[in-house]
């Protein structure tokens, strides 16, 4: 059956895929040949209204529009670059047919054979000086200093956030009190009455579903408006299905006129610069604000009143989650925005503007599913080339934006003082208050916001000189009083107005947009930037230092050795030699960097240990910033990781790596605990989520046009689909009236906080009899008799000693000599912090011998290292849990079970392991604990039989090497070769919460 599915022959990598495997190779593949291929095959048809969605990949995002920040962007500064049983609580179930995930792990996996076998260079010869008394293993005078993470805070976080929190009101009881009025109908009640007031077709203005379904494929999923006509004008089509329009134009009629969205339409403006005309189409922010609070799906959800969160009924201890503000009601409004390059090859670009309200969870704001997030507007993206005067056109620049933005926003100076009356998705009318809150962006969208300067920090107005040199999280804000000071003396001329813009520290600027919003303050509302400052700043900078200090073959050698696991991208080539490296490249080569460097000596004979340090503490701070729960522990934790790296930067400085730490992006950090405060989890406002929706709303929105005047088509194709998914939502709503369901409200329901692991077992075997031979030739499993053996006895009388239990297994005899194997076990591993608000994570673990794929080639085996819970093992921490390497995942026959447990329930899924040390204390300098492979006296590796729902999830581990790593390991080899390991807690950010 698995055959017959591979129909897809990719041109560009002349490789075979599924149709599903097709489909994500193309969407992520990065080689010029395939991008070609994919081009090739699409063919949207381009009309004056084009109105279609298409299939094709997304146009890769590169880099920010300013690119890198030179002095010529902005004035007067120049940049400082720097070149189950209730212990246990696991359920295990069925996942159905793997076969489409196995071929492409089998493509992965043999590509990743090919690559080890590639020319790297030879070990660089040992030209380091030794390496000084007092290296990395024996201990420095650091007292005074903070350290890593201690794990009883760690512990005591995790306790404060899984018990029940105290929270504390807003004291005035009118705060988000309705306005005494009969409620009014809801937006869906109010256009079932218009289009279907009868209440006997829930399609309407569709005549069926298939009419619904039709129009909705064709809007949604389809090809363009000229192949959808074509389609229905093949002969009797139409009236075979029953559709109630003939052609694209009929449909688009359709949803132009009889299909409400419930958002505002754009309005189209010509702003003249210099001689030359810009558009800028925007929607009304007043409109957006009430059809995001108005919105039915969102009826429920809203917050309206503010809440403080204590761990403890003494209030010692605060919980930060997502900021709900006060107000009678307060609407937070947030802005983001990105200048985005809309073609891989050409000049074609759009500034897109992003509106979100507070009141919503930040689950909804942050995934573009749930349409928590509306496009406000289209800025100019001109780069204003006719301005030949190079400080004229970045004056003119900055003023364009400010001019637009303030046209775009200044509905909200009145609506912000008045307040005005909304009305909430379940028809209760409130007075709310929309008040500029928050502003997303990048570091140069940051600064062209607060109008600083290039190389200065946005929120504050620390020297130039001490950007970076040390930590100050307590460090005042700019002064905006004295800001809205210089601003108001425009009318005293040019030069009076410069100079007090340049005491104020602000470029002159003429009227930003936030100038005359009431309550705001710009300084304040810019917000932490995980992908800009972390992934693509610091981390980008940290790279670059560990390569000059390190030399990049033997990081490289590293890199090419590590062994496979689904939480690790595996980089065959190294990472030393990348180009134009992406924020999620960045993000993958954080999960392993610490075991790069560990054990690694240093030139000149320093001792690495400081380095060592540095390098953890800033992997601290990025891992703890992305928590979605925060105690005041918690932020403990992240000051101590800030000033720990700052206590260890000078290494840098010692080796000749860095002269100075002037690097805006580093400063920033200071800035994360006061917004954590301030505006909740750093989730609550990453430009990740705002720059997904530039697939969204900007790059497809462009595809769906003939590229020509191409904003206006733009704008059409959002409000028509806006509107299907508005309709789509209606429907459901229908369809649930209809059938009295409270489906909505199951899935809204709380979940489940007992189980920690659900396990997926495919549904049928990938081996169906599997000799005990064979398991030992092929999988390794050398000691499975015996080891299932003293699993029978054990299982069957827990309370028996090891002794009795070698003894008795003696006697066990089985009546078959196969088993059903499977060769991965698909694990969901629930919220760390046991809130509910984490998104699970999804794992696996392979136990697979060496094989051929469908192709020829050889896929090398794969046996992955797994955590393993005794019974004992919490949520978290690492009492009760072992590591072992996975070797097979069988089940015993179902005609055994009788005999061999007569008295109990016969276990389901069954796991032989080979097994590690117990984990001990972590290593006191980078905080990885070290295990080693277990052995009898003979040298045999010590194995035992489990079941499979007492594996908690997989592990990464890292080799334990010294200067160089030996040249004959390889990624698919290296658990095999060596015994000793670290124990990776970088994987991912669920193993970084729970694995202390």
């Amino acid at each position: 059956m698995s055959s017959r599915r591979l129909v897809k022959w990719c041109a560009g990598c002349r490789t075979r895929f599924t149709i599903s495997g097709y489909n994500s190779h193309l969407r992520q593949t990065t080689r010029a040949a395939c991008i070609a291929t994919e081009d090739s095959e699409s063919n949207a048809e381009l009309a004056d209204e084009s109105d279609h969605d298409t299939n094709d990949s997304p146009v890769p995002f590169e880099g920010d529009y300013f690119g890198r920040y030179s002095p010529l962007e902005f004035d007067d500064y120049n940049e400082y670059s720097g070149n189950n049983s209730e212990g246990i609580n696991a359920d295990v179930g069925h996942s159905g047919d793997d076969d489409g995930d196995d071929d492409e792990t089998d493509n992965e996996d043999a590509n990743n054979l090919e690559a080890e076998a590639s020319w790297e260079p030879a070990p660089a010869s040992p030209s380091r000086s030794p390496e000084p008394e007092g290296g990395l293993d024996e201990p420095m005078d650091l007292d005074g200093e903070p350290g890593l993470p201690d794990g009883a805070t760690k512990s005591r976080v995790h306790k404060h956030l899984s018990t029940a929190t105290f929270v504390v009101p807003f004291p005035s009881k009118r705060a988000g009190t309705p306005i005494s009025r009969r409620q009014e109908r809801t937006a869906y009640e109010s256009f079932q009455a218009h289009i279907d007031s009868a209440n006997v077709n829930p399609f309407a203005p569709f005549t069926s579903r298939l009419d619904w379904e039709v129009a909705k494929w064709a809007k949604m999923r389809g090809p363009g408006s000229t192949a959808v006509s074509e389609l229905l004008a093949i002969e009797n089509l139409v009236s075979q299905l029953g559709l109630s329009y003939k052609n694209s134009r009929e449909l688009n009629a359709i949803i132009d006129e009889k299909i409400a969205s419930g958002r505002p339409k754009f309005t189209r403006r010509e702003i003249v610069v210099a001689g030359e005309v810009y558009e800028i189409f925007y929607r009304d922010v007043i409109q957006c604000v009430r059809a995001l609070y108005g919105d039915p799906e969102f009826a429920g959800i809203l917050a309206f009143t503010p809440e403080r969160h204590f761990a403890d009924e003494e209030q010692n201890v605060r919980i930060a989650i997502e900021k709900r503000t006060p107000g009678a009601t307060i609407i937070p409004i947030i802005i983001s925005s990105d200048k985005t390059q809309l073609t891989v090859f050409g000049s074609k670009t759009a500034y897109p503007v992003y509106m979100t309200i507070g009141n919503l969870p930040k689950d909804v704001r942050r995934k573009p599913s749930r349409r928590g997030q509306i496009l406000l507007a289209y800025l100019p993206s001109s780069n204003l080339k006719h301005v030949t005067n190079k400080a004229a056109r970045r004056r003119t620049l900055a003023n364009l934006f400010h001019a637009c933005m303030g046209l775009v926003l200044a509905p909200l100076k009145d609506a912000g003082f008045h307040g005005i009356e909304l009305t909430s998705g379940d028809g209760i009318t409130r007075r709310g208050h929309p008040i500029f809150a928050m502003y997303i962006g990048d570091y140069p969208e940051q600064l062209l916001v607060t109008c600083c300067k290039n190389g200065t920090c946005p929120k504050c107005d620390v020297a130039r000189e001490d950007i970076g040199n040390a930590s100050d999280v307590h460090r005042p804000l700019r002064d905006l009083d004295q800001v809205l000071k210089a601003l108001d003396g425009y009318d005293r001329g040019a030069t009076a107005f410069s100079q007090a813009c340049r005491d104020a520290g602000i470029k002159p600027v003429v009227n930003p947009f936030w100038k005359d919003l009431p309550n705001a303050d710009i300084f304040l509302s810019i917000t932490p930037d995980l992908l800009h400052q972390l992934y693509q700043g610091v981390m980008k900078h940290l790279l670059s230092w560990l390569k000059a200090a390190y030399g990049p073959e033997e990081i490289d050698a590293r890199c090419r050795r590590l062994p496979p696991n689904h939480q690790i991208r595996l980089f065959l080539k190294g990472v030393t030699t990348l180009q134009r490296v992406t924020g999620k490249e960045h993000a993958d080569i954080c999960r392993f960097l610490l075991g790069l460097i560990i054990g690694l000596p240093l030139a000149g004979g320093y001792s690495p240990l400081r380095l060592i340090r540095a390098v953890r503490a800033l992997l601290d701070f990025l891992y703890l910033a992305q928590y979605p729960a925060h105690t005041t522990d918690t932020l403990s934790l992240l000051e101590d990781a800030l000033t720990c790296f700052h206590s260890n930067k000078d290494i840098f400085v010692q080796l000749g790596v860095r002269t100075h730490f002037k690097l805006p992006k580093l400063h920033s950090l200071d800035h994360y605990i006061q917004s954590i405060k301030l505006f909740g989890t750093t989730d609550n406002y990453d430009t990740q989520y705002t720059e997904r929706l530039h697939i969204d709303l900007a790059k497809d929105a462009y595809r769906a046009t003939n590229r020509k005047d191409e904003f206006p088509q733009m704008t059409t194709w959002l409000e028509r689909r806006e509107k299907i998914l508005r309709h789509a939502a209606y429907i459901d709503w229908r369809l649930r009236r209809i059938a009295d369901s409270a489906l909505h409200d199951a899935r809204a329901g709380s979940r489940s906080g007992v189980r920690w692991t659900s396990i997926k077992i495919a549904k049928w075997p990938n081996v169906k009899a599997l000799s005990f031979a064979d398991a030992a030739d092929r999988y390794g499993a050398v000691f499975l008799h015996d080891a299932l053996a003293r699993f029978v006895v054990q299982y069957c009388d827990p309370s028996l000693t090891a002794r009795e239990v070698e003894a008795q297994s003696l006697s066990v005899s089985f009546r078959f000599n196969k088993v059903q194997v499977y060769h991965k076990a698909k694990f969901l591993l629930q919220d760390a912090q046991d809130l509910g608000i984490m998104e699970d994570v999804r794992d696996v673990a392979h136990a697979r011998p060496q094989r051929k794929d469908k192709q020829g080639r050889t896929v090398p085996g794969r046996f992955d290292a797994v955590l393993v819970n005794d019974g004992t093992g919490g949520r978290t921490g690492t009492q009760g849990y072992e590591v072992a390497q996975l070797r097979l995942i069988f089940k015993l026959p179902q005609a055994s079970n009788a005999s061999l447990f007569p008295d109990v329930l016969a276990p389901g899924y069954l796991a032989y392991i080979e097994r590690f040390s117990p984990l001990v204390d972590p290593d006191p300098t980078h905080g990885l604990h070290k295990v080693t492979r277990l052995r009898d006296g003979s040298g045999a590796r010590l194995a035992s039989v489990v079941e499979l729902r007492n594996i908690r999830r997989s592990c990464h581990l890292l080799p334990v090497v010294g200067a160089e790593i030996p040249r004959q390991w390889t990624s698919s080899t290296v658990l095999e070769h060596c015994d000793k390991f670290w124990v990776n807690t970088f994987s991912d950010l669920h193993m970084y919460m729970s694995f202390f």
